[in-house]
């Protein structure tokens, strides 16, 4: 928008300056007149500062700049200079910086991976790129592992890992079968963020052996597959008859079914955590339980709300989604888990960190010689980012100096610059999470004024409208604009006229002699040139015949008419539209000069249909409604919107009221319920027509009231039940006198905008509140509490008035009136408004600071006097920042922190503080104006805390019995560190946990030789330091001893010894001669007395034997127990009662004994029953058609 002037003649060199300081010139957009003008470089378009690139496709990375002249480019590679015209692949883009690396004809993309930066160069600067990180994306396979079969109890949760390669960029992870289709998910089985799958209770459905990861990596456009994962699910039922043969009898009787289990966390585990994220990131955190019912999870934050319209819920409610953080997200998130049978929870500590983003970034300066300016950076984030400043691409402490520029923290201050002061500067600001690069130049030009808008420009408006005559110029320094009307009038002042601050003269309401020549002239110390421009001012268009509303009968013809007047020298066109869209293409529609004519009209053609007049300058449009009605065989009653009223006519003319009466239509069989009467003051808004009044269907007559100045006229306007009659034709002009004005503007303020004056606005009456001619304001003032009399000025009518010399944030009395020529609106009521602040004179005093703990400290101090503030109190700022570590005596780079204490308040908290430092801090107070100084620095220092983690653990040298420990010491030591703690336990191979060792260590250590371990044994390590305050976190690290080399050797080689061979050839002919015999023994038909055995245990679940062919009854090989999924099991027992259940048993010999020593006597009889002697197995007892599995190799080991 474009900005008025008003500011006062004595005020203008000051406002100057300050426009200088804050923006200086604006070189406008104009092709040619940036041909002509010298202009240090500007980057126009680079890569992204993380850039990753396709290894299979060139690399392109871009540097585009403009400049005059142009700019020539250069780029560093990892902060050298990288000449590109060495490297045969490496090519850049004529009149451009963009580098383009053609990877396709043979390179590799590894060998480009790196920082670039771009510089673009001219006689007047040099700009500088961001830094440009290339790397390749990268999508690895999964590394091979060998993945066991997951066998589980019904109930039970479950969590399958996916671990997916390490991939530039991040893949995307979803798990499917091997028929490509994703796993369904639910409250009950969802994949968590890290990729892996969770299963609150595993339910039978979920035994399948192709739970697949896949990993996709969208840049390089491939997916990796992981293999497929085995689940089997058991029920208590089969899981009874699997494991019967391992179980005691207390084992099997104790078995329990599924049983339901209260909520535990699958992740994250513990009570607590924390998560950082950056500001403006989407924050995720997540909760998966266990428990059988499925928990529910449900999700808090402490102390607040979650916040509204950034919140969602994913995964079935198991991932917090909160978009677009900011600091104010920090605090204590709370997830519940909880079924019927209870709860539990995690609080995960949110702390939002942020990179740096501006608050005010450099921007572009052009000076004419001799003039002053300023470059302000201004950055935040959290840490605080520190501003470091360029010129050229060089550091400004080792840049060429000049004397004109004045470096002071956020901004460099340019005093009486010339020309040889053109540069770029660049402003970085950084902390630990990223920073931001801006390039802003400074182009100091002398040149003459240039008017830009081409002479002679023919402007054109339509009366009574706003006209804006432009006068674009430039030049340096910047020129004065002046405007005159006619070949030799004089200069336009005035309060019919705005002048803008870009040289474009408004006004506000143009007339007929507002039409004429303009002629802008601009002048500077080097020179002056004036340009001439016309200016046209037309009547407007109006539609003096409008359409009407119809009602015709079907097959009839219909007409609209739409009868315009326009200016003679505009060419008008007319349009007709129906239902606001074109007209049907049918030749029923005929469109003459003035009607619109619709032969055989059908039910389709009813609707609105409007009649549009365009001119080059304005547009104007009325409707009316076509309503279609059958053809009746017979008169019917008709029943239509009522006629319009006829015979206006106005009666008892006062100055505030008058009588009109007029004489209803015909109502269309349908009774008029009410009249509506407008009005349109064609003194002030022409055309327009407003709402009055509305009166019952059975008046004719109403006393209307009046308003002074106004040129009334009125229009009648029928209603019934069908809808609103076309209104009346007006009545006769009545123009009310002038009055003085009833009212006053409303909403007066007094507020300074300088400490030496009271700016006073208001808004303005409007239309005819005016009540004449000649509205004007009487503004007064006078300062509150002193015996002063009233200061008045009358002024146009404008909404602002500003009063200057002034002292410092006083108190005044203000009050504004209306009046015109024929006097003035009733007394004002007086508001209280303040004169300009200024900074606070005097700093707080009495400083004093309570240190509460070692990162917490409270500060006290005395309020100021409330006439030093000179302003309005907003507050006490406290800067604090820390001057040393008193662990490490090594002074840092000092980070100021402040903190804002609202109102009237003598005391606040210092959160944050470090352990065991020396900080200084001071208070200032704070005012609309800004800050007061400095208290003095006052000192004090936090104790000693828990220091942080060792900052490494490394293992190194395994051998046989030793491991050898190194460390570094914390990063924040917090105090003085007394000792060492390391504990360490062993690990076997089900991943169970050994004792727990734990060894002081002596503070000025910083490695370990653990001597007497197992060999071939993974340990575990815990790590921390000590200080006198207690133990800080620990650092965790596992390690392996090595295997002892003759074991190894036997274990790798003994399959290829030459006596296990002989053996295994040996036992082998053994178990074939014992075959043979058993084969013949069975073919004699001898009979084994097991029946009478199975008499004398009398048990009647036992199945007798066969009798009919002479075989053992039930008694079944161990490939008749694998078709009935009932494996021969070691170590099954029988209940020492001598029963055995059915379901568990079920004939096998296996159910005598322990299965491995009851063998036949020569008569078949079975003898050692129920022996409980445990032995191997003879040969007969794994006798099976299907071939040894390794499995069963290394079973018969154990």
């Amino acid at each position: 928008m474009m900005k008025k002037k008003s500011i006062s003649a004595s005020k203008a060199s000051l406002v100057f300056f300050l426009c200088q300081m804050i923006s200086a010139l604006d070189v406008p957009l104009d092709s040619k007149l940036l041909e002509e003008l010298s202009q240090p470089p500007t980057i126009t378009q680079q890569s992204p500062k993380d850039y990753i690139v396709d290894p299979r496709e060139n690399i392109v990375i871009q540097c585009e700049a403009k400049g005059k002249p142009p700019p020539s480019f250069s780029w560093t590679r990892n902060g050298t200079h990288f000449d590109i015209d060495k490297d045969e692949l490496v090519t850049m883009k004529p009149n451009s910086g963009t580098l383009v690396i053609n990877i396709m004809n043979g390179g590799k993309a590894e060998a480009y991976e790196g920082v670039y930066q771009c510089t673009a160069r001219n006689e007047r600067g040099a700009a500088i790129s961001n830094n440009i990180v290339i790397r390749p994306s990268r999508s690895p396979l999964w590394t091979k592992e060998k993945l066991e079969p997951n066998q589980v109890r019904e109930g039970d949760s479950l969590v399958l890992h996916c671990r997916p390669p390490v991939g530039l960029p991040p893949p995307i992870i979803f798990w499917m079968d091997n028929a490509f289709q994703r796993l369904p998910q639910s409250e009950r089985v969802s994949q968590g963020l890290n990729g892996d799958l969770y299963f609150s209770n595993v339910q039978p459905e979920d035994t399948r052996e192709d739970y697949i990861c896949y990993a996709r990596f969208n840049h390089t456009q491939t997916i990796q597959q992981k293999q497929p994962i085995s689940v089997k699910v058991f029920s208590m039922d089969s899981l009874n008859d699997t494991i019967a043969a391992n179980l005691s009898d207390t084992d099997i009787y104790g078995a329990k079914p599924v049983t339901e289990r209260p909520p535990i966390l699958l992740t994250p585990t513990g009570t607590t955590s924390n998560k950082v994220e950056l500001r403006g990131n989407v924050l995720l955190l997540e909760c998966i339980a266990a428990g059988l019912p499925t928990p529910v999870i449900r999700w808090i934050k402490e102390g607040g709300e979650l916040p509204a319209n950034r919140t969602f819920f994913e995964n079935f409610k198991k991932t917090l989604k909160i978009v677009d953080v900011s600091e104010a997200d920090s605090g204590n998130y709370k997830c519940i888990a909880r079924n019927i049978l209870g709860s539990t929870h995690h609080v995960i500590s949110v702390t939002v960190k942020a990179a740096p983003y501006w608050i005010t970034a450099p921007r572009n300066l052009v000076l004419s010689p001799g003039e002053d300016g300023s470059l302000i950076c201004r950055a935040n984030g959290n840490p605080k980012p520190s501003i470091s400043w360029l010129s050229n691409g060089v550091p400004i402490a080792i840049a060429p100096e000049d004397p004109s520029r004045k470096v002071d923290g956020d901004t460099i201050i340019f005093s009486a610059v010339q020309e040889r002061s053109s540069a770029v500067y660049q402003c970085n600001a950084s902390n630990e999470y990223g920073y931001l690069l801006a390039n802003a130049f400074v182009n100091v030009l002398a040149e003459p004024p240039r008017i830009l808008t081409p002479a002679n420009k023919l402007y054109q408006v339509i009366l009574d409208s706003p006209a804006l005559i432009d006068c674009a110029y430039f030049g340096s320094p910047k020129p004065e604009i002046e405007w005159f009307k006619g070949v030799k009038g004089s200069i336009l002042r005035g309060n019919e006229y705005v002048f803008h601050d870009n040289g474009t003269l408004e006004i506000p309401v143009a007339q007929k002699d507002s039409s004429g020549t303009y002629t802008c002239v601009a002048r500077n110390e080097l020179g002056k040139i004036q340009n001439e421009v016309q200016l046209e001012v037309k009547d407007p268009t109006l539609i003096i015949k409008q359409p009407e509303y119809k009602v015709i009968q079907r097959y009839g013809h219909v007409s609209f008419e739409c009868i315009i007047k326009h200016d003679s020298t505009l060419i008008p066109t007319v349009i007709w539209l129906k239902d606001n869209d074109e007209l049907p293409d049918d030749e029923r529609f005929l469109v003459g000069k003035d009607n619109l004519t619709i032969m055989n009209v059908t039910d389709k053609d009813d609707g609105t249909y409007t009649c549009i007049v365009n001119t080059t300058l304005d547009s104007v449009s009325a409707s009316a409604v076509l309503t279609v009605v059958a053809a009746p065989p017979t008169p019917a009653i008709i029943y239509a919107r009522p006629n319009p009223p006829f015979d206006l006519e106005l009666t008892g003319q006062l100055e505030r009221s008058i009588e009109l009466s007029w004489i209803p239509g015909d109502e269309n069989n349908s009774p008029i319920t009410s009249f509506v009467i407008e009005y349109e003051d064609g003194l002030h808004e022409p055309g327009v027509w407003h709402y009055q009044t509305e009166v019952p269907g059975s008046q004719t007559t109403v006393q209307l009231k009046l308003s002074p100045y106004v040129n009334y006229s009125f229009r009648v306007i029928a209603v019934n039940e069908i809808g609103r009659s076309q209104p009346s034709e007006p009545s006769e002009q009545y123009l009310t006198k002038s009055a003085n004005p009833d009212e006053n503007p409303s909403n007066v303020q007094g507020i300074g905008s300088e400490p030496d004056n009271l700016v006073i606005t208001w808004e303005s009456l409007k239309g005819f509140q005016s009540n004449g001619p000649g509205l004007q304001y009487k503004v007064s003032w006078r300062q509150k509490d002193v015996d002063d009399e009233w200061t008045s000025v009358v002024v146009a009518n404008v909404s602002k008035y500003i009063v200057s010399g002034t002292p410092t944030f006083v108190p005044y009395e203000i009050k504004v009136q209306a009046l015109n020529d024929l006097g003035y609106a009733p007394e004002p009521s007086e508001v209280i408004g303040h004169s300009g602040e200024d900074l606070p004179m005097v700093a707080p005093g009495n400083v004093q600071v309570h240190v509460i703990n070692s990162t917490l400290a409270k500060v006290h101090w005395d309020p100021v006097p409330l006439k030093s503030v000179r302003g309005h109190l907003q507050g006490y700022k406290v800067y604090y920042w820390k001057v040393q570590s008193l662990s490490r005596r090594s002074k840092r780079h000092i980070e100021k922190k402040i903190l804002t204490f609202r109102g009237n308040k003598t005391f606040g908290m210092l959160p944050g503080l470090e352990p065991y430092s020396s900080y200084k801090l001071n208070v200032r107070v704070v005012n609309g104006k800004g800050e007061g100084p400095a208290s003095p620095d006052k000192v004090f220092k936090t104790p000693e805390g828990v220091p942080s983690s060792p900052s490494f653990l490394k293992i190194t040298n395994p051998t046989l019995d030793s491991l050898t420990l190194e460390w570094g010491s914390p990063t924040h030591p917090n105090g003085i560190l007394i000792s060492y703690i390391l504990k360490f336990q062993p690990i076997n191979n089900t991943h169970e946990l050994g004792p727990l060792v734990e060894i002081r260590i002596p503070a000025n250590e910083s490695s370990l030789i653990l001597k007497n371990l197992n060999y071939s044994t993974r340990y575990k390590f815990y790590f921390n330091a000590q200080t006198s305050v207690g133990s800080g976190s620990q650092i965790t690290e596992e390690a392996v001893t090595i295997m002892d080399e003759a074991m190894a050797s036997r274990q790798v080689d003994i399959a290829t010894q030459g006596w296990f061979i002989g053996l295994m050839c040996a036992v082998a002919l053994l178990i074939l001669i014992l075959l043979i015999v058993c084969f013949i023994r069975r073919n004699k038909g001898g009979k084994y007395p097991v029946k009478e055995k199975e008499d004398a245990h009398a048990d009647p679940e036992i199945q007798p034997m066969k009798e009919d062919d002479g075989t053992f009854g039930e008694y079944r090989s161990l490939e008749s127990d694998a078709e009935d999924h009932k494996p021969l099991k070691k170590g099954s027992r029988t209940p020492s009662d001598r029963t055995v259940k059915k379901e568990d048993s079920d004939d096998s010999l296996v159910d005598y004994g322990e299965g491995v020593n009851g063998q036949f006597n020569e008569d078949g009889s079975f003898i050692g029953q129920y022996s409980g002697k445990k032995e191997k197995e003879p040969a007969e007892g794994n006798e099976s058609s299907e071939a040894p599995s390794p499995v069963n190799a290394m079973n018969s080991f154990v």
